[in-house]
């Protein structure tokens, strides 16, 4: 924890990040609990990137988060991974401790709290659409929960079969590749669904290839997508019957858990929650 003289300051590292309300969250959520701390979003080119971390660490940054393209790339970069981070392979928080900066990933946590103030996810049946850095998260925060089973959908199969191959080597998980040629059939056994690509992002009307026709109404459906939250899935699950969680629950839970680990305060949820609506102008 930086010195009570100086004032702690994070940052956002990606490229492009216009339109991301991770700054106005945080910077939001310290001004309620009273924290003279700071947050900047930082533009850093990929090229830049090991500039920019090395900046970090020299000017004593406290912390902070990265996006695309930046999840994977940044990991040489960093002292230390926390164990969903070295599992996915992929960071999005960062946070300085006694041994310099720390690579956290609470994207699939996010997802996984977020399902648990549904239903307990023990021995459930789950559905994972994606094997990109969001999807692996996602998978391996899932299978540390104990889930039953993890089917992996993705479009090509390589990258979905390491996944499952790091499911069932490391964690003991039961899991599968599914490589649809048309609209993906659920499993009747599907308890959980969660889309972890960027399939709906700033298009509402972008569908996943799912045979809706499938989903049963007790199949609880996550997407990570925030912008914009009502999702063609969401919506359609809805219609459904289905239980859901949208994207935007699940960032503010994910800003939620950072600011944790960064103060050691559990935040008001409602202040972020407000902060990105207002953002987002939803």
């Amino acid at each position: 924890m930086p010195s009570a003289s100086l004032q702690p300051i994070f940052a956002l590292l990606g490229y492009p990040l216009a339109g991301n309300p991770t700054q106005y969250m945080v910077e939001k959520a310290f001004t309620y609990h009273q924290l003279d701390w700071r947050y900047l979003t930082i533009e850093v080119d990929p090229d830049d990137l090991a500039d920019a971390v090395r900046g970090m660490r020299v000017m004593g940054f406290s912390g902070g988060n990265c996006a695309d393209p930046h999840k994977e790339a940044i990991l040489q970069h960093l002292d230390r991974l926390g164990t969903t981070a070295q599992l996915a392979g992929a960071v999005n928080c960062l946070v300085r401790d006694h041994e310099g900066l720390v690579g956290e990933n609470t994207e699939g946590r996010a997802v996984v709290e977020a399902i648990g103030r549904r239903r307990d996810p023990t021995g459930k049946a789950a559905v994972v659409f994606g094997a990109g850095p969001m999807a692996r998260a996602v998978a391996v925060e899932l299978a540390r929960a104990k889930v039953g089973q993890i089917v992996v959908v993705n479009r090509t199969e390589a990258p979905a079969a390491a996944l499952v191959r790091l499911l069932e080597k490391e964690l003991q998980t039961a899991a599968s590749v599914a490589v649809p040629q048309t609209d993906y059939a659920l499993p009747e056994e599907t308890d959980l669904l969660v889309n972890a690509t960027s399939i709906g992002q700033d298009d509402p009307e972008a569908r996943l290839p799912l045979d809706f026709s499938t989903l049963g109404h007790n199949t609880l459906v996550a997407d990570v997508i925030f912008e914009p939250p009502r999702t063609h899935l969401i919506r359609h699950a809805e219609r459904r019957g289905c239980e859901t969680i949208d994207g935007l629950e699940i960032l503010v839970t994910q800003a939620a858990i950072n600011f944790k680990l960064w103060t050691g305060m559990q935040p008001e949820a409602a202040v972020m929650y407000e902060a990105a609506e207002e953002f987002l102008e939803i």
